[in-house]
């Protein structure tokens, strides 16, 4: 690729009215610029019956010039030179604005290294450069774009507002940069507006879709306002006023969630009313019968900039059956909410018109309709999981409850399971159950979805592409590598059909999601490796953010911030042969396939031989959820103790799940928590939360070699970690654990330091900032499209390449190589021309 064929091509639009030599002085400034290789250069003549077109066709050969029918307007002229662009990039520019050199430079430099960007706001001057024109944009609640600081002296304006690259909501259609793609997605300028407010719908509805507007200060122009309306229009008029009001209207009908505009519309329309008598400073009070005053039939004399305001209504009603349709499209693809965008309003109460009876009247609106609190409509959250939801939750359950009780504080959080078993403790969200059938309400109430494990699965709408949902799926449980251990027992081909279906579950995940969680720093390494293989660390998500934790997070299972209190009778208490004195080791969850109970059973015969008072007790052997189902890996393991005679006596077996508000008191009574398994790839990626319980109360741990939790103890030394199946090791690290108290007391305490990193509200903080700032994944924002492409080549250049081909075809495998591959190109056009007839 040759140098300047590296940018991408930059398709500048001008839209010429009744201004040709304010458009030929910008053509000119733009045909000389010197620092960015690739333009094209419309121009479109809005101003049919002149001979305005052929005069700049004639003084600038190298410029398209499209000639309309009809005055389009602002928008409509745009959206007509954008249809007969070829860049991947266009570039608006006003006819009466001059770019500085660099202005393209920057603006696609910024595009190109900010792939969440959808457009870029150009820093615009005056002509002399002295004066702000644009340096930020506002917007009213009632719906009126503005730019902040204009008209004031450079000098008086705080470096900060106007030297840094910073958010806005809108770019001002004078100087702005689009990705083309995502201008085709959003269907252009609303050409409704025709001009006016048109840049400021645009800018809004691409926030609301998740993309980005950034002003970049390096991108400069200079302007001469409303050059062009001042040869067609006069400030009495009221036609610009007219303008104004409707399309600050329609703006607001067409983009406002619902429960927004139910609040503001009415007091927008009437504020509306207030401004245009105001403005005209009519007596509102003439018609008013209790004034008694004398009977008058001759007409009432109404100003234009009044008439203006009311015209904007009553044609604002007219528009409205096609802005509801424009309306429903944008609320069904929007991801951000009202008061995501609050920051980018900058000052959403500033009233805009320094006018005695209409500051008076918006001060009463503002104050009875709740403006105020208005734009602070909390984010929806919907956190799915197929776990039960009940007193006895295991860990997926207990999860998905931590996840929507730390989200609840800011957003309103509903917590649904597909599990029919449903009788959860009382809860500061809304908790409830649904089948497959029933979760449409709940995914189409929700601004974000989090789900689990299967749910996907159950939600069809939420897999599609151009879902506008934010999913975030969390990973934590990689359940393709259990299902290798837990399916063991099962006939080969079903096992090999089960391990593909569920490999497609979180392949769908991987694919569809905006924002990943997982459990630990190995769990990211592997669930990186299939987001790459799945193809989803491509280009345009690593430019965005080359360190992925904006995608894939660590969120490990956490443990309650508040050290366990007892509430109730604990394992001594409830087991008989259990004593105040003994010393106790807890099995603190299930017993699965992938865990090791045998080899701790064949230790605890050796322990017992020099420690008469040890015990060891499994918590819990049969999982809450019906739905799990039972793993003769517990049978065994009863078996075995019953054979070495120690069942009631030195091992204790709990039949049933103790309640998750109940755990406590059965870890409080431990002297300490074990934990075995197998070596194999699932324990290598496993998180095994049962340890977070060992932490929470404060237990010295005694764990396998092989997953994350193995080094956090070495580490740490909050413990011991022994060989995998090493009966005789296991034995001495319990023996020592339980009874070498100064080796106890040191692990007890580092434990409590350690413990403060997994509290929920530590262990969730990404979750939490996501939900804050949720946004689709780079790859998933709506219109995304290469900048960049390769030129196709041609005439010697393609002659050349088939040559060394041929050559190294020949060299390969000699004539039969070179007929294989001479075949198999052919057969590939032909499939491509049946596909594109």
């Amino acid at each position: 690729m040759a140098q300047g064929e590296t940018q991408p091509l930059v398709s500048v639009i001008v839209v010429n009215y009744r201004g040709a030599e304010d458009t030929s002085t910008c053509l000119r400034a733009l045909s000389t610029e010197p620092d960015y290789p690739r333009l094209e250069l419309i121009c479109v003549d809005n101003t049919p019956g002149s001979d305005e077109a052929e005069r700049i066709r004639a003084a600038f050969p190298q410029v398209k010039v499209i000639d309309s029918a009809e005055n389009l307007g602002f928008a409509g002229g745009c959206n007509l030179g954008a249809k007969h662009t070829e860049g991947s990039v266009l570039a608006f520019l006003n006819n009466d604005a001059r770019p500085a050199p660099g202005w393209v430079g920057a603006a696609v430099a910024e595009l190109r290294a900010q792939p969440t960007v959808g457009a870029v706001a150009s820093k615009v001057l005056d002509w002399d450069g002295t004066e702000a024109d644009f340096v930020d944009g506002g917007l009213t609640w009632f719906g009126m774009g503005y730019k902040r600081h204009a008209g004031s002296p450079l000098a008086e304006v705080p470096s900060a507002e106007h030297e840094v690259a910073k958010d806005v909501l809108f770019a001002t259609g004078s100087a702005m940069f689009v990705r083309a793609s995502v201008f085709a997605e959003l269907g252009g300028f609303d050409e409704r507006f025709f001009m006016f407010y048109e840049d400021v719908d645009f800018g809004w509805r691409l926030n609301l879709r998740g993309w980005r507007v950034r002003y970049v200060p390096e991108s400069l122009t200079y302007h001469r306002h409303h050059a062009t309306m001042s040869t067609v229009d006069s400030p009495d008029s009221g036609r610009e006023t007219f303008l104004l009001e409707r399309n600050a209207l329609a703006a607001l009908y067409k983009n406002l969630s619902d429960e927004t505009l139910a609040k503001v519309l009415p007091a927008a329309l009437a504020l509306a009313v207030r401004r245009a008598t105001a403005r005209g400073d009519l007596d509102a009070t003439q018609l008013d019968l209790q004034k008694g005053q004398p009977l008058e039939t001759d007409p009432v004399a109404i100003p234009r900039t009044t008439l203006a305001g009311m015209l904007a209504i009553d044609q604002f009603v007219e528009l409205l059956p096609s802005l509801a349709e424009s309306r429903a499209a944008e609320q069904a693809a929007r991801v951000r909410t009202d008061a995501d965008l609050i920051p980018l309003l900058r000052k959403a109460l500033e009233p805009a018109y320094p006018l005695p009876r209409y500051l008076a009247a918006h001060e009463i609106l503002v104050e009875t309709f709740g403006i105020e609190g208005v734009f602070g409509q909390r984010r929806k959250v919907l956190v799915i999981t197929g776990d039960a939801l009940t007193e006895r939750m295991a860990g997926p359950a207990i999860r998905a409850w931590n996840i929507a009780a730390a989200l609840g504080a800011e957003h309103d959080v509903h917590l649904v399971t597909t599990n029919p078993l449903v009788s959860p403790p009382p809860a500061p969200f809304r908790v409830s159950a649904a089948k497959r059938t029933e979760l449409t309400a709940p995914i189409e109430w929700a601004d974000i979805v989090i789900l689990q494990g299967h749910v996907l699965e159950l939600a069809p709408s939420l897999k599609k592409q151009h879902s506008a949902k934010i999913v975030v799926a969390d990973l934590y449980d990689p359940m393709h590598l259990e299902l290798l251990e837990q399916g063991k027992g099962v006939a080969d081909d079903k096992r090999a059909l089960d391990l593909i279906g569920v490999t497609k579950v979180l392949d769908a995940q991987l694919e569809r999601g905006d924002f990943f969680l997982c459990a630990s720093e190995r769990q990211r390494h592997f669930w990186l490796g299939h987001l790459a293989a799945l193809g989803r660390l491509s280009p345009r998500l690593y430019d965005a953010d080359p360190t992925t934790q904006s995608l894939l997070a660590v969120v490990p299972f956490g443990l309650s911030p508040e050290a366990p209190v007892r509430t109730g009778p604990g394992l001594r208490a409830t087991l008989d042969g259990v004593s105040e004195t003994d010393h106790v080791i807890l099995w603190a969850g299930g017993v699965y396939s992938w865990f090791d109970p045998l080899t701790l059973v064949r230790a605890m015969e050796k322990l017992r031989q020099r420690r008469g008072d040890v015990r060891l007790v499994f918590l819990g052997m049969k999982h809450p959820n019906p739905e799990v189902a039972e793993m003769d890996i517990g049978a065994r393991t009863i078996a075995l103790s019953d054979s070495l005679g120690l069942t009631g006596k030195h091992v204790f077996f709990n039949e049933h799940w103790v309640p998750f508000e109940e755990r406590q008191n059965w870890l409080l009574d431990a002297d300490c928590g074990v934990t075995t398994h197998f070596e194999h790839v699932e324990t290598t990626f496993a998180f095994r939360t049962r340890v977070l319980d060992y932490l929470w109360a404060g237990l010295p741990i005694v764990t396998t070699d092989g997953d994350a939790f193995a080094d956090l103890v070495r580490e740490e030394r909050l413990g011991v970690v022994v060989p995998a199946e090493d009966a005789d090791a296991l034995a001495d690290a319990l023996e020592l654990s339980l009874y070498d108290t100064e080796f106890a007391k040191g692990c007890v305490e580092r434990i409590g330091e350690v413990a403060q990193r997994y509290a929920w509200p530590t262990a969730l903080k990404p979750l939490v900032e996501f939900c804050r700032d949720p946004r689709p994944a780079a790859d998933r924002l709506p219109g995304s499209a290469d900048l960049v492409t390769t030129a196709p080549l041609r005439g010697k250049e393609f002659l050349r390449r088939d040559v060394e081909l041929i050559k190294e075809y020949l060299a390969d495998g000699g004539p039969r190589e070179l007929a294989r591959r001479v075949g198999g190109r052919v057969l590939k056009v032909a499939k491509q021309r049946m596909r594109r007839g």
